[in-house]
């Protein structure tokens, strides 16, 4: 039997856990060329958010490789040109893309990828996509990211 003083606690603590906004996001890039969210919302409460990028189809990334970069809207299809350039070796991105405000590596099927960024750098209303910068990926391999609000 639990004393009060332990049940209370445990309460307390639940409710805390139920409370908090979540700062990590799972998305999955399939074999389809497909990402299954097409929204992400950052709660302003966050310092730090985490993108959890999984791979659960079976072609290698040379063949149907993914990513997730994160960008204001404006800057995706130069992101992407210049990625296309640089190739697989730098998960087609440019080394050093001042654009590129938070991405992960290249995966291919059964693979998984993280990236955590600090919030500091996004501002509330602005406009960010995400998407995959291998090679016409990002035609379909696209979403929104809010920040806030």
């Amino acid at each position: 039997m639990l004393r009060p003083t332990l049940a209370i606690a445990a309460l307390s603590l639940s409710g805390l856990a139920w409370s908090a906004e979540p700062c990590t996001v799972d998305i999955h890039g399939t074999d389809q060329m497909t990402y299954d969210l097409k929204t992400i919302a950052v709660p302003a409460s966050c310092k730090k958010f985490t993108v959890n990028l999984l791979h659960p189809g079976t072609l290698p990334k040379n063949v149907m490789g993914h990513n997730w970069v994160l960008a204001k809207k404006e800057d995706m299809a130069a992101i992407t040109a210049d990625g296309s350039k640089a190739g697989e070796a730098d998960d087609y991105l440019q080394p050093g893309d001042l654009r590129v405000l938070a991405h992960t590596r290249l995966i291919g099927g059964g693979e998984q990828a993280s990236t955590t960024f600090d919030t500091a750098t996004l501002k509330s209303g602005e406009n960010y996509v995400f998407f995959c910068s291998y090679p016409f990926h990002s035609t379909m391999m696209k979403g929104t990211l809010t920040f806030g609000g």
